[in-house]
């Protein structure tokens, strides 16, 4: 068994690669970080550090790297001869990395079985958006004979590493790779570890409105208060008061959207805080912070749940106030944050809203993120 997974990098080795080594697959990673993948090629090994209350190492051997923009050829025939292709790039980089699985695809010999194609994500069905960007490069009218796209969830804490690190990972012992089964017929890749169900929404809203929401606002507002580390803003309990606020909401959604027990999801979110208190994951408020642009759009972790809720005629106003710690995160060394200030700065309140959270002022959301934008604009 072969697998293909596109992005090296630390989720790419510590988490989705790990997994499918663990299966059995001969797996090969595909990148353009030309000195990552130059490591990769001269390394037999490297190894996966789990880190919390059950530690443990793991070893991962046997695989093989190509520069995705330098080896094309070489990258079309891997993905021509294998079973299963991965990507953990980011969902706005999946647009790039599309005309190559799509020209793998179409070598593929017309007698093979369908390529299992799976984005990894931090987005809401992000295999359809590759499937979508497939599709545009796709040269023929049979790629649905050839593979078969189907959604993910994805969770495990992957924090900022040790620069002397090299390729080895430090990860936190917990994860979750929830796969839709539907599109498989039910003749589903045999990947231990991944938990296989027929509908993936209530899944990816529980992790992306618990997981994703819950330390985007653990960051910001740890961020404000000055705290480097996301356990000890956790453990500061201003900060905890506000996340619980945000989670209680997101709760609240979960259940009313997806039949979910009430208690079943409090026990949830008590497993999440437990997971950002973890004094063994370094991981900063500056890091989990970054991207405040991508973190208030439309169908992100605040405003989609805000939406949603206001939409229910639900209580959104923890979830208001992150979206004011967000507009607050000015970190100098974050792209997104620098350009976000600006538009706070140059913008008038209803174009920063439209601009930013994709609101439109018939929707009932519209007016609380208005005056929540007014009020970071007054100060």
């Amino acid at each position: 068994m072969k697998a293909v997974h596109f992005g090296a990098g630390n989720i790419g080795r510590g988490f989705v690669g790990l997994l499918l080594h663990n299966a059995g697959y001969e797996l090969v990673f595909a990148d353009v970080a030309e000195a990552l993948i130059a490591s990769l090629k001269d390394a037999d090994s490297y190894v996966v550090h789990e880190v919390g209350e059950e530690p443990r190492t793991q070893e991962v051997r046997g695989f093989s790297a190509l520069n995705s923009a330098a080896e094309a050829e070489a990258l079309t025939a891997a993905i021509a001869s294998a079973d299963v292709v991965t990507t953990a790039v980011g969902a706005h980089i999946l647009k790039f990395v599309a005309p190559a699985i799509a020209a793998g695809i179409a070598a593929r010999p017309a007698a093979a079985a369908r390529v299992a194609v799976m984005a990894c994500e931090n987005a809401i069905n992000g295999t359809d958006i590759l499937a979508a960007e497939v599709r545009k490069s796709y040269p023929g009218d049979d790629l649905d004979e050839r593979a078969v796209f189907a959604n993910t969830a994805v969770d495990r804490i992957v924090p900022n590493q040790d620069p002397e690190a090299g390729l080895d990972v430090t990860v936190e012992t917990f994860y979750e790779w929830v796969i839709e089964s539907e599109p498989f017929g039910g003749a589903h890749p045999d990947i231990p570890g991944v938990t296989w169900v027929p509908d993936l929404e209530p899944y990816i809203e529980r992790k992306l409105f618990t997981v994703n929401t819950g330390h985007a606002t653990s960051a910001w507002f740890g961020y404000a208060a000055g705290i480097e580390k996301i356990s000890d803003a956790l453990a500061d309990p201003g900060v905890a008061t506000k996340v619980a606020a945000v989670l209680a909401e997101t709760a609240s959604l979960i259940v009313a959207k997806h039949g979910v027990a009430a208690d079943t999801q409090a026990a949830y979110v008590q497993k999440i805080l437990k997971r950002f208190a973890n004094p063994y994951l370094p991981d900063t408020t500056l890091r989990v912070g970054r991207a405040p642009l991508r973190k208030l759009s439309r169908n992100e972790r605040f405003i989609s749940p805000a939406a949603q809720l206001a939409e229910r005629g639900l209580a959104r106003y923890a979830l208001l106030e992150a979206v004011g710690a967000g507009l607050r995160f000015d970190a100098a060394d974050d792209p997104e944050a620098v350009e976000l200030q600006e538009l706070v700065g140059r913008l008038d309140a209803p174009d920063l809203v439209e601009r930013v959270t994709g609101l439109t002022p018939d929707h009932p959301l519209y007016s609380d993120v208005l005056a929540v934008v007014q009020a970071r604009q007054a100060r």
